[in-house]
């Protein structure tokens, strides 16, 4: 990494062109401060953008290019990743189209692994349009996980709320066979390690929430708390790792419990999302936690009810952007001291 602030290439994969991505993403470029903090790369098509930019009220200006080395700081760039038209009938659902997203996701990743960009901030995309015989994923998360280094870990984050999964597109009646030893174990280690690396935290404090209703009420109600998280924890925080639980769901957000810790992992995806969701007054940012670059998306999806009608909220997308940010600027600051921590503590000496 090690790269100045102001010179942080921000790449971003344009989403399903008949949602919303294109409107929150050029929306956000809109206030002109946003080119100080970084420099925008959308891949995709300057026409399509120009196309698409009409159904709604944008002021932006952008800049095509055709190579990865033509980027101007200081502009709204466009890599134009394909020449053809496209069709575009905002608020459907349309294949085709799907598969402009996958490209835009694909080329945008490669560009993230060979250094062409520093970061990745993912417009959302419809995960049943996108499934092909060349592309066999869920979503971006499954396919990060293969291109990049490390274990991905779906992260909600908004301000100091952070929110990790034990296991996030599981039925609920499979969750619990999912939730070994060795999954819980991996999975706190990577919260752990990102909060530390990516934002900065010490010595970390995390909450873990039971399975079941009342965390099992002593067996009463289930037996996976007893049986499996009690000792999986207790095994954890002996070796160093201050981690907490497991905590009664239910009442765990409604009392500001989790304003103590500085992450909260759930067993299962619902029963995390519906409280970040409810307290992050749609600014949650979704975070991939645990590998070697940097992803981060709004925690919206494509809202095609709302598609080309100039109603959409980009907040969310703009919180992704900022925390993609501060987490480069992070894991550099951390890469620094990790490197030199002799040197460092001699200059504060």
């Amino acid at each position: 990494m090690n790269k100045k602030a102001e010179n942080i290439i921000v790449g971003i994969s344009v989403g399903d062109l008949n949602g919303i991505g294109s409107e929150v993403i050029l929306k956000t470029f809109e206030d002109s401060r946003m080119l100080e903090l970084c420099t925008p790369v959308i891949f995709a098509n300057a026409k399509i953008l120009s196309f698409v930019k009409k159904s709604f009220t944008s002021t932006v200006q952008f800049h095509g290019v055709d190579k990865l080395d033509q980027i101007i700081p200081g502009k709204v760039n466009v890599f134009n990743l394909w020449r053809e038209g496209v069709d575009i009938k905002l608020g459907t659902n349309d294949e085709k189209i799907g598969e402009y997203a996958i490209k835009s996701f694909v080329a945008a990743t490669k560009a993230l692994k060979d250094g062409g960009i520093d970061v990745l901030v993912t417009a959302p995309i419809n995960k049943y349009n996108i499934q092909s015989e060349e592309f066999k994923f869920p979503g971006h998360t499954d396919y990060l996980d293969q291109e990049l280094e490390g274990n991905a870990l779906m992260m909600m984050v908004q301000d100091n709320l952070r929110v990790g999964l034990l296991t996030d597109h599981v039925p609920l009646n499979e969750v619990s066979s999912h939730l070994t030893e060795e999954l819980i174990t991996r999975k706190i280690e990577t919260i752990r390690k990102s909060l530390i690396q990516d934002f900065s935290i010490v010595k970390p404090k995390i909450a873990v929430l039971g399975v079941n209703p009342h965390s099992g009420d002593g067996g009463v109600i289930g037996k996976e708390e007893d049986l499996i998280l009690k000792p999986v924890l207790k095994k954890i925080f002996d070796s160093g790792t201050m981690v907490f639980g497991p905590f009664s769901a239910d009442g765990f957000f409604g009392s500001g419990q989790y304003e103590k810790y500085d992450a909260i992992v759930a067993t299962y995806h619902d029963q995390g999302l519906i409280p970040f969701k409810t307290l992050s007054f749609g600014k949650g940012v979704n975070y991939t936690a645990g590998l070697n670059k940097v992803r981060t998306s709004p925690d919206h999806g494509t809202a095609y009810d709302i598609a080309g009608k100039d109603m959409a909220d980009f907040n969310s997308f703009k919180e992704a952007v900022y925390l993609a940010l501060d987490i480069f600027r992070s894991r550099n600051q951390y890469e620094e001291i990790s490197e030199k921590p002799l040197k460092i503590k001699e200059k504060q000496l």
